[in-house]
């Protein structure tokens, strides 16, 4: 097992499955003491089984980020407990897709959406970031997405909140840095856990980059790590791409 974040506590939301269960798992194994938070108990034991069965430290929380204050300071506070009285590292992962077309997004679906993805990591954020200043520093690293600068026409919705949650995060480099907080944000690219002999259709929207295909979540993992560690104490307010080049290069065939 590495050291890089030993002695560290952090909270990752969502880390029941796909990039918040590979976070998680990376960053217990680099020493931290992880709460796992997400919906289901189920699937939070089995994350946190898999942790401790490998020598890691995590715990589960169940939480409904629903984007009430309420339900986020719940977690917070609970959050701290088990960790022992403070977070060190906060990943704001939880997030809900509805691919839709615009014209085909409801009301209810539209506030759902902002609350879960925007309203949610705000208000943790708020509870959080505060306290991380009083114990000295922290590190906050939020979840965007590659859609959120490279247009596709279904998905209007989700891409904006992830843009929201990109400019929070220079938003938030601004206002806790000078205080000890660094906050960077991931933008991942078609990332997802692959299966075995199954085509997908997120591949096709991999095709003319230079990776050639769709990342897996131990791919933004790795850079959760990084933004988490004392390696990037000098980054702050960037969102870094994790995309296999889809926001930034065209691959021109010959």
């Amino acid at each position: 097992m590495s050291t890089r974040l030993e002695g560290k506590t952090a909270l990752v939301t969502g880390a029941t499955s796909n990039i918040g269960r590979a976070i998680a798992e990376a960053f217990a194994a680099e020493g931290a003491h992880v709460v796992v938070s997400g919906r289901s108990t189920e699937r939070g034991q089995e994350v946190v089984d898999g942790i401790r069965a490998l020598g890691g430290r995590a715990d589960f929380v169940r939480a409904g980020l629903d984007g009430s204050a309420a339900a986020s300071r719940a977690l917070a506070r609970e959050a701290t407990r088990v960790l022992g009285g403070r977070i060190d590292i906060l990943v704001n992962n939880a997030g809900v897709y509805p691919g839709d077309t615009t014209a085909d997004t409801d009301e209810e679906t539209f506030d759902e959406v902002y609350a879960v993805n925007v309203k949610a990591p705000f208000f943790l954020t708020a509870a959080v970031a505060p306290a991380m200043v009083e114990a000295g520093g922290g590190a906050v690293i939020n979840l965007g997405s590659w859609i959120a600068r490279l247009g596709v026409p279904v998905g209007a919705l989700y891409s904006s909140t992830k843009g929201a949650m990109e400019t929070l995060t220079r938003s938030w480099a601004a206002e806790f840095g000078p205080r000890g907080v660094r906050v960077n944000a991931i933008s991942p690219g078609v990332v997802l856990t692959p299966a075995p002999g199954e085509a997908h259709p997120g591949e096709v929207m991999m095709e003319g980059t230079p990776a050639g295909r769709m990342g897996t979540p131990d791919a933004i993992a790795n850079a959760a790590v990084y933004l988490a560690g004392d390696e990037s104490a000098f980054v702050h307010g960037i969102t870094l791409d994790v995309d296999g080049g889809r926001t930034a290069v065209a691959v021109i065939a010959g």
